[in-house]
C-alpha cells in the first residue's frame, strides 16, 4: 500500500501537467489480433478521464494479410511498403474495418465493478485524412499504396473539443474520391505534426532503443536518435522504421516522441507517469536545462527541499527568505521538473562566495549532477571576480573534500557570515580557491 502511494504521489505532476494536453497513439494491428487491446482499452480510459486529448491511430498488417491468405493472394512488399493493387485494396478495406468495429467495441465497455465503469468514451471516426498515391518507386507501381497530403486538423480538433476520442484507420481518400493504403506511421507522425501534438506514442514490438550492451536508452535527443542510426546499420526492423519518425515529429514541433512496448501490460501508463519510463523517449533538444531560478519557482523549490530540512541537513528557509534571495538561486530542470538547486551569496569585501542549498532529487543523484551545479557557482563567482568559494556543511563533508575543499576555521568566514554562524548546529567549514582558468 505504501508503494502505492509513493507512486500516486510522484504521478501527480504529470497528471496535472498532461490534462488538455493532446497525444497521438499509434498501435498495430497485432495489437487487436493478440487481445492486447482489451488492456489497453483501461489505460486510454484512464487517460481520457484525466482530460488527455488523445488521437489513436491503428494499424491492419496480419489482418490484411489473413484475408489475402483467405483469398490466396501472396503480400508483396517493397521497402517495408506494401505493394497494393485492386484485389489486395479490397482486403485492406476488410480488414481496417473489422479492426475499427473492434476497436470501437471495446471502448464502449461499461463493466461495473470493471476498470471500464462508467466510462463514458465517445468516439470519432471519418475521412479526416486526404491521401494522394505513391507512384513508381524503384521501377515498381505502389498503385494503391499512398501517403498523407493534408490531415484535417480542424475537423480533428473540433472533435476533441468536444470530449470525442479521435481513431484514425490507415485508409486515406483522394480528391478524386479514391481510397489509398496509408502506412501507419506516415498516418501518425504527419497527425501529431499537423495537431502540434504533446506527445506521439508508438507501441511496437521492441522495448525501445537498445545499445550494443543490450541496456535500454530512456532518453534520446533528435541528435542522438540519428547517431544511433548511423552507428547501428544492423539496428531491428522496427527501430529502423519507427525512430526516424520520431526524429522526424520532435524536429517539426511535436514535443515528445515516445517508442515503447505493447507487449507489457500497462506500458503506457509506466511511460507517461513514472520518472524513467519504460520506453525511449525522443525530444528535440537535450531534457536537462540549468538556469537562473524565477519567483515562478519558489513552490517547486520548497518541495524539493523541505524533505532535507526536516532530516536536519539544511538549515530552514521560510518562503519569504527564499522569495527574497530567489535571484540568487539557480535551478536544473529535467523535462520541465525541478530537480536539483543552488545558491550563491557573495562577499564582495572578502572576495568570497558561500554556495548554499545544493540539493539534487534523489532520484538524480547518480549522474553527476551535484558536480555540474558547483561548477556552474563557480562559473558564476569567478564572473564576479570572486576567488574563493565556501561552504558549511553538518553531513557532507567528504563530498566537498573529494573534489578540492579544504577544512577551515569559523575564523576563515568573512565577518559578515562569522557574525550569523550557528555554533549549536557546528556545521563544518570548507573553502575552495577558484583559479582564473577554473582550476
Amino acid at each position: 500500500m505504501h508503494d502505492f502511494v509513493e507512486w500516486f504521489r510522484q504521478a501527480a505532476p504529470y497528471i496535472h501537467a498532461f490534462r488538455g494536453r493532446t497525444f497521438v497513439i499509434a498501435l498495430g494491428g497485432e495489437v487487436v489480433r493478440d487481445g492486447k487491446f482489451a488492456t489497453l482499452t483501461h489505460d486510454i480510459n484512464l487517460l481520457t478521464s484525466l482530460g488527455v486529448r488523445l488521437v489513436v491511430v491503428h494499424g491492419a498488417r496480419p489482418q490484411i494479410d489473413a484475408r489475402m491468405a483467405e483469398k490466396g493472394l501472396e503480400p508483396q512488399y517493397l521497402h517495408g511498403l506494401r505493394v497494393t493493387d485492386a484485389e489486395t485494396l479490397t482486403c485492406v478495406i476488410q480488414a481496417v474495418g473489422q479492426v475499427r468495429v473492434e476497436i470501437e467495441s471495446w471502448l464502449s465497455m461499461g463493466l461495473a465493478n470493471s476498470p471500464m465503469a462508467n466510462a463514458d468514451i465517445r468516439v470519432s471516426a471519418g475521412n479526416f485524412i486526404t491521401a494522394q498515391p505513391m507512384g513508381v518507386r524503384d521501377g515498381i507501381d505502389l498503385q494503391y499504396t499512398g501517403e498523407v497530403r493534408k490531415v484535417d486538423t480542424t475537423a480533428i480538433r473540433y472533435r476533441l473539443d468536444d470530449g470525442e476520442m479521435v481513431l484514425l484507420s490507415t485508409l486515406g481518400y483522394s480528391t478524386t474520391g479514391e481510397v489509398f493504403n496509408v502506412p501507419l506511421e506516415d498516418v501518425a507522425t504527419k497527425t501529431a505534426i499537423a495537431l502540434r501534438a504533446d506527445k506521439m506514442l508508438f507501441l511496437f514490438g521492441q522495448d525501445g532503443v537498445v545499445d550494443l550492451k543490450g541496456e535500454l536508452l530512456n532518453e534520446l535527443t533528435a541528435l542522438e536518435a540519428e547517431q544511433f542510426l548511423a552507428e547501428h546499420p544492423d539496428a531491428n526492423e522496427d527501430i529502423r522504421l519507427y525512430l526516424p519518425c520520431a526524429i522526424r515529429a520532435v524536429r517539426q514541433g511535436v514535443a515528445r516522441a515516445h517508442l515503447i512496448s505493447h507487449h507489457v501490460d500497462g506500458s503506457l501508463l509506466m511511460e507517461l507517469f513514472t520518472h524513467d519510463g519504460i520506453g525511449t523517449m525522443i525530444s528535440r533538444d537535450a531534457l536537462e536545462n540549468l538556469r537562473e531560478a524565477s519567483i515562478d519557482d519558489v513552490g517547486k523549490l520548497i518541495a524539493l527541499i523541505e524533505p532535507l530540512e526536516e532530516q536536519g541537513v539544511l538549515v530552514k528557509r521560510g518562503r519569504e527568505l527564499i522569495e527574497r534571495e530567489i535571484h540568487r538561486y539557480s535551478v536544473l530542470e529535467h523535462d520541465g521538473k525541478i530537480i536539483g538547486c543552488v545558491a550563491m551569496h557573495p562577499f564582495p569585501d572578502s572576495n568570497m562566495a558561500e554556495m548554499a542549498c545544493l540539493v539534487v532529487h534523489p532520484d538524480y543523484r547518480d549522474e553527476n549532477r551535484g558536480e555540474e551545479l558547483l561548477k556552474h557557482i563557480e562559473q558564476r563567482a569567478r564572473q564576479q571576480g570572486i576567488r574563493q568559494l565556501f561552504v558549511l556543511t553538518t553531513r557532507t563533508a567528504h563530498w566537498f573534500l573529494e573534489r578540492g575543499f579544504v577544512q577551515a576555521t569559523v575564523d576563515a568566514l568573512p565577518m559578515e557570515k562569522k557574525e550569523l554562524y550557528n555554533y549549536q548546529r557546528r556545521s563544518k567549514v570548507f573553502i575552495r580557491q577558484i583559479g582564473k582558468s577554473g582550476s
